[in-house]
């Protein structure tokens, strides 16, 4: 008997929950994967078409599937178009390849499970936008806009980030391309946010020849730190104060880079060794000490965490030193929109007087909306409206049990309904990159597999 699976979300999440839950061994397992936007597997991240804007992390960490780490470097060494620069596969284990590339990658994987002439695939993919989601002992209908409604024994909700609403007037959208946005090339362009999002927003606008000054403000104005040549160190369980507070935990940190330093080590080798324990780390802190770390220290741990590829590290040297682009560590006050452009009133850190500058255009690069009630998606709007889902303490996701299991208003964990990836960050916190999200996708493909949808049929 077929056994049916919806994942609501077809971008980088949505694509690997489907690969895993595809591969996870049940060949009755059927998968409808409904997407709003016309392309799968490329998200926001991966949706970019300028091969200026770069994976995060080199190629060898990025394979979709969590048992198989070569499988990303096996599917570049096959390609005939790949550079000449990618001929060995230490050239491409230690690359950072266009992002666009790794959306074709996430598509590839699925192609081969969908319908072949004749032949029903198991894959089915579904253009169109989910509004809601009903659950029951039966299981899990999900209805779309279009008043079309599809059924399943599970649903995985894998909606990823959601972009903030367009503001119109003297902003511009960051994801749009500068010159579709009516940004000018001499324009006096204000970013807010100094973060991944405005390094992308640079390079769009060098790709588009922009020559007018750019001013980038962030409340510390922290840039991401580059990559370097630098192994993760080996670390045991023991070596980790689990279940210590945020400042035995920072202490601990800062003495175990400082030996490390000492010895002629890299700092990136312990922030990388202990990746693997930072969603054990999170889970066994106390809501005051997470709260504590989202005031005062996201925004450290964010630069030296999530970093630039060395070729872009370069880029933005250059943007600097040339005086294209000036970072500002201030807080604006307000953006006034008038006829020749905008008027910004900041302060400086550490500053108590008020001051103005004029910008043509402001784009605001602080990132993706990471509240889900001011989600612009319908179908978690709706879920959290009618109680069928809470927001956490942080109000920074979804309830959500280690597993990604939806915690009702009630606290009632539900059997057939998940999130995925940035949804379950309150539970997980680091679920926004690739190497974390395949983790999860594995186990709840392997759970669900074994239990959810083998007694469904």
């Amino acid at each position: 008997m077929r056994k049916e699976a919806i994942i609501i979300g077809g971008g980088a999440s949505g694509a690997l929950m489907a690969v895993h839950l595809l591969r996870a061994g049940d060949r009755s397992v059927h998968v409808t994967l409904i997407e709003k936007g016309p392309r799968i597997g490329r998200g926001i991240a991966y949706g970019t078409a300028n091969k200026a804007h770069l994976l995060n992390v080199p190629a060898g960490s990025m394979s979709a599937i969590d048992s198989e780490p070569h499988h990303f470097c096996d599917w570049l060494g096959a390609r005939a178009d790949r550079p000449r620069t990618l001929a060995h596969p230490d050239q491409i284990r230690t690359a950072f390849v266009p992002r666009a590339l790794y959306g074709d990658y996430l598509a590839s994987l699925l192609a081969s499970y969908g319908a072949r002439g004749n032949a029903p695939g198991r894959l089915s993919i579904v253009h169109g936008e989910c509004v809601s989601i009903d659950e029951s002992h039966l299981g899990v209908t999900v209805t779309l806009a279009s008043g079309a409604r599809h059924f399943a024994d599970l649903a995985a909700i894998a909606a990823g980030h959601d972009l903030p609403p367009p503001r119109g007037g003297c902003y511009v959208d960051s994801w749009t391309a500068p010159a579709d946005a009516g940004v000018e090339r001499h324009h006096r362009v204000l970013v807010i946010g100094t973060g991944l999002t405005m390094v992308d927003y640079i390079l769009a606008l060098e790709s588009a020849g922009h020559q007018g000054e750019i001013v980038a403000i962030s409340r510390r104005g922290l840039l991401p730190l580059p990559h370097r040549p630098a192994a993760p160190l080996p670390l045991r369980d023991a070596e980790i104060p689990l279940g210590a507070n945020a400042s035995a935990l920072l202490k601990w940190l800062r003495a175990r880079v400082a030996d490390h330093e000492a010895d002629g080590g890299d700092w990136r080798s312990i922030v990388d060794g202990i990746r693997k324990f930072n969603q054990d780390i999170w889970r066994r802190l106390p809501t005051s000490a997470r709260q504590s770390f989202m005031r005062h220290a996201r925004a450290w741990w964010n630069v030296h965490r999530h970093r630039l590829a060395p070729e872009i590290e370069k880029r933005m040297t250059a943007a600097l030193r040339s005086g294209h682009l000036t970072v500002m560590a201030a807080k604006v006050l307000a953006v006034e929109a008038r006829a020749e452009g905008a008027r910004i009133s900041y302060r400086r850190r550490g500053a108590s007087s008020i001051e103005t500058m004029r910008a043509d255009k402001v784009v605001d690069c602080r990132g993706v909306v990471s509240v889900p009630y001011r989600a612009v998606n319908p179908a978690v709007r709706d879920l959290l409206a009618r109680g069928r889902a809470r927001l956490d303490p942080l109000q920074i996701g979804l309830d959500v049990t280690r597993d990604g299991a939806v915690i009702d208003r009630s606290g009632r964990t539900s059997q057939r309904l998940f999130a995925i990836g940035p949804l379950a960050r309150a539970a997980l916190w680091e679920i926004t990159s690739v190497p974390e999200i395949r983790r999860q996708c594995a186990e709840v493909a392997s759970r669900v597999s074994g239990l959810y949808l083998r007694s469904a049929g």
